[in-house]
């Protein structure tokens, strides 16, 4: 299936590699945007931010990332200055991000991918970590 779909996508992380599967998971394969490696422009960044409907901090990731040094949990620190932060250093958007013609979302857990998806999913799925998401009929599994 030919659908445009965009991960911001970081290879280590398990929630971005369970979201990117899901994607797979409908038949479609996404552009992915390793964003460490190429990290978006900045008026794409703030774009893509107003487009989740999301504040720059609620997209800021603290763990395994400089945001302590940088003092990033300083509650007055403007949405500029969080958004330089992350250009400075890319480890700090959060992931992953993923664009499709049904929106934009910062896709934690990565189930929250499904509804960003405009296919059904081909086959049962269950996360890296065996949590079961998708049954083998291609239903979402209530959690």
């Amino acid at each position: 299936m030919t659908t445009d779909i965009i991960i911001y996508h970081n290879p280590e992380c398990g929630t971005s590699r369970n979201a990117l599967a899901m994607i797979r998971n409908a038949g479609i394969e996404p552009h992915v945007v390793e964003y460490l490696k190429t990290p978006p422009a900045r008026a794409l960044l703030e774009s893509l931010i107003a487009r989740a409907g999301m504040t720059p901090r609620a997209l800021l990731r603290e763990k395994g990332t400089p945001f302590a040094e940088l003092g990033l949990g300083n509650p007055e620190l403007t949405d500029a200055q969080v958004i330089d932060a992350m250009m400075a250093h890319p480890i700090l958007i959060n992931r992953p991000l993923v664009i499709s013609p049904l929106g934009v979302k910062l896709c934690r857990p990565s189930e929250a991918v499904l509804d960003l998806i405009p296919a059904a999913q081909q086959t049962a799925f269950a996360k890296e970590d065996g949590e079961q998401v998708i049954d083998a009929a291609g239903n979402r599994i209530a959690q």
